[in-house]
């Protein structure tokens, strides 16, 4: 492909009021990736948006990272758009990682009002580059913990985005996290307790797979159950000991719960142009089931979308931009 076929990759800067003085301590100034398609320097007309959120652990800056036998998103735009299934947009890629891994992309008075903090990136994009900036013309799209956050958003906020792309987006949370939660619990009382673990964490060279899903459970309790109070800003929803349920603090969970949410949303939804979800059917964290049950509240209450399983797993799925994009694209074009 040659070098005016390609895109290019500019970063913004932004000063965050809404981070500012956050309970965790992370920075509120960020650098913010937008992908240019080819001709944008050129300077003619404006373009459409997509907003690009990340998985648990990963930011912006992620998806442009050299990989082996894989596309970066760039790499994988340009090679869409030279074959003519999207068209030139702008991609945006938000930073939005905390010293927890995550934010979820919803205010937490504990990690943060990353809510708030995506509405300044799009009006920091609107007002420095040339976009049609109107929620008609911006898309939401991510996977995992990026796919939770673009259903969340497609739901709390009309105003911004005009459609939504979820791959295998956290949802029923009594299968993807309450599972989780003996393991953690295990991992935790090893290390003497949610401190001493978030210390001794932050300090290791290597952390094992169990203390990265353990931190994971952590951050999801920091973002849905924030307690800004409590001396580890948040509470798992049982008891560290005994694993004894506590159910005024797991209910704080289920209601950012997508499952839970849809059938409360079901005007807002059927606004949106378009409605992507998939998931693999061998998801190991069992999202299949609660993209299940999305995809029946959203048939229920009779709101236009595409659904679709795939048959593999939750790693490794980049592969299925290439279907979202372009529905994504005929969208907002």
């Amino acid at each position: 492909m040659k070098a005016s076929q390609r895109g290019r990759v500019q970063r913004l800067s932004i000063t965050s009021e809404a981070l500012a003085g956050n309970w965790l301590g992370d920075p509120h100034e960020r650098a913010i990736p937008v992908y240019l398609p080819p001709g944008y320097d050129e300077g003619r007309g404006d373009y459409p948006v997509l907003y690009c959120l990340a998985g648990f652990t990963g930011t912006g800056e992620s998806h442009l990272a050299w990989k082996g036998w894989a596309e970066s998103l760039p790499e994988r735009l340009d090679r869409l758009l030279a074959h003519d299934e999207i068209g030139p947009m702008l991609v945006v890629l938000p930073d939005c990682w905390t010293r927890l891994g995550g934010s979820q992309y919803i205010n937490s008075a504990t990690c943060g009002r990353y809510d708030d903090y995506l509405g300044e990136v799009i009006a920091a994009v609107d007002g420095s580059l040339r976009t049609k900036a109107s929620a008609r013309h911006r898309g939401v799209f991510g996977k995992s913990s990026g796919g939770f956050g673009a259903m969340v958003q497609s739901m709390l906020h009309p105003e911004r985005w005009g459609a939504a792309a979820c791959h295998s987006g956290d949802a029923f949370f009594e299968f993807c996290f309450w599972n989780e939660l003996p393991k953690t619990l295990n991992v935790v009382n090893r290390a003497g307790g949610v401190a001493p673990f978030l210390q001794g964490f932050a300090r290791k060279r290597k952390r094992s797979n169990a203390e990265v899903h353990a931190m994971m459970l952590l951050a999801m309790a920091a973002c849905f159950d924030p307690q800004p109070e409590h001396p580890d800003g948040f509470e798992l929803p049982v008891d560290l000991l005994t694993g004894e349920v506590r159910p005024e603090r797991w209910a704080r969970w289920l209601a950012w719960d997508p499952v839970r949410m849809i059938p409360n949303s079901i005007d807002v939804l059927a606004g949106l142009r378009a409605l992507h979800i998939d998931c693999g059917d061998r998801d190991q964290y069992h999202l299949h089931y609660g993209a299940r049950q999305m995809r029946n509240a959203l048939v229920r209450g009779g709101v236009g979308h595409t659904y679709e399983e795939f048959p593999d797993n939750h790693s490794s799925i980049g592969y299925r931009m290439d279907v979202s994009l372009p529905i994504l694209w005929k969208a907002v074009r």
